[in-house]
């Protein structure tokens, strides 16, 4: 049994090097503009995040909580979570489309002197949004089942993503044989419009030196 435990959690960890740990994002917002982040995402994915303004020593002591405004939006512009005048919160959604998702922060505050505040952003896709302990209670599974459990789900992530990789290949190389065959057809146009173009100056050129009786 130990011996099958200690297998289960090599594969874990061999997998796991593989696969890209999610962790906190800290980041520097401006008292003026906005700064967004972004990720390349597939569909039918889940997406939980945790933000919150990160206080410092300057504004404890001034005793000034600056709030944040943020919006998220989908691949086509549509809005998945907006909030303002906030310091910290949650979204969570599943996403429909396939492309950038796109996260944006800017302060509310624009005080005077305002300073530069710091936000922790905790950003978690697919399987690492996955809350194994509500699976764990549901299953009543636990230690080396769990772990298989969770083995599974990040095999499954993995061939998932290396589906959505393919296909994304092969629409890039789709898009690039049609933009290949429409510049090789712009060319031969090009090269027959140059031609036809010679030719017609050679016979204006022969016309008007005969009429010149130049030749």
């Amino acid at each position: 049994m130990e011996l099958c435990k200690v297998v289960v959690l090599l594969l874990v960890a061999a997998v796991m090097t593989v696969v890209p740990t999610i962790e906190a994002i800290w980041m520097q917002l401006p008292t003026s503009g906005t700064k967004c982040l972004s990720e390349d995402i597939h569909s039918n994915v889940v997406v939980l995040a945790d933000y919150s303004v990160v206080g410092d020593e300057e504004h404890s002591q001034a005793n000034v909580v600056p709030t944040i405004s943020l919006k998220v939006t989908s691949p086509f512009g549509n809005n998945l979570y907006h909030k303002e005048n906030v310091t910290h919160g949650q979204f969570a959604f599943t996403t429909t489309e396939a492309g950038n998702y796109l996260a944006c922060f800017w302060m509310d505050n624009h005080a005077p002197g305002a300073k530069a505040v710091t936000i922790g952003l905790d950003w978690k896709t697919g399987i690492n949004a996955k809350d194994w302990e509500s699976v764990a209670r549901k299953e009543k599974i636990e230690g080396v089942e769990l772990e298989l459990v969770k083995l599974e789900g990040i095999v499954q992530a993995i061939h998932e993503n290396l589906e959505y990789l393919k296909n994304r290949e092969a629409e890039m190389r789709e898009v690039s044989e049609k933009t290949n065959a429409r510049v090789a057809w712009l060319s031969v146009m090009s090269l027959g419009i140059c031609l036809v173009a010679a030719v017609l100056q050679i016979f204006y050129l022969k016309y008007f030196f005969r009429k010149k009786k130049l030749i």
